[in-house]
C-alpha cells in the first residue's frame, strides 16, 4: 500500500558529495517520521538522520556537521545531502518512512536500499 524509493547512490571520491532521494507513494493518509539509515558490510543498520512532521531533526554524531537532512511535504520526498564523504560512510542507505493509511494504522516502511561507496 506504500512504496518507498531511493535514488542517488553511487561512486564518490573521499571529500566529494552526494545528495539521495527518497519518495513515498501508495495509498498515505499522513508521513510522520523520515529517516535514513545505513548498513556497511559486517555491521547493524545505523540511524543516520530523521526529521519529524515537524520539522524536528536528529543527526548521528557521525554525520553533525557534514549530513543535512530535509523533506518536501507537498511531495512526501526526504533528501539527504552528504558532503565531505570519507571511507567509512560506504554503506547501503535505506529509506523508511512512518507512513499512516485509513483504516489499517501507522508503521515505518523501507526502501530497498541505494549503495553509497567512498573510494579513491
Amino acid at each position: 500500500q506504500v512504496q518507498v524509493v531511493e535514488s542517488g547512490g553511487g561512486l564518490v571520491q573521499p571529500g566529494g558529495s552526494l545528495r539521495l532521494s527518497c519518495a513515498a507513494s501508495g495509498s498515505i493518509f499522513s508521513i510522520n517520521n523520515m529517516a535514513w539509515y545505513r548498513q556497511a558490510p559486517g555491521k547493524q543498520r545505523e540511524l543516520v538522520a530523521s526529521i519529524t512532521g515537524g520539522g524536528g531533526i536528529y543527526y548521528a554524531d557521525s554525520a553533525k556537521g557534514r549530513f543535512t537532512i530535509s523533506r518536501d511535504n507537498a511531495k512526501n520526498t526526504v533528501s539527504l545531502q552528504m558532503n565531505s564523504l570519507k571511507p567509512e560512510d560506504t554503506a547501503v542507505y535505506y529509506c523508511n518512512v512512518d507512513a499512516r493509511v485509513l483504516l489499517v494504522g501507522s508503521r515505518g516502511y523501507w526502501g530497498q536500499g541505494t549503495q553509497v561507496t567512498v573510494s579513491s
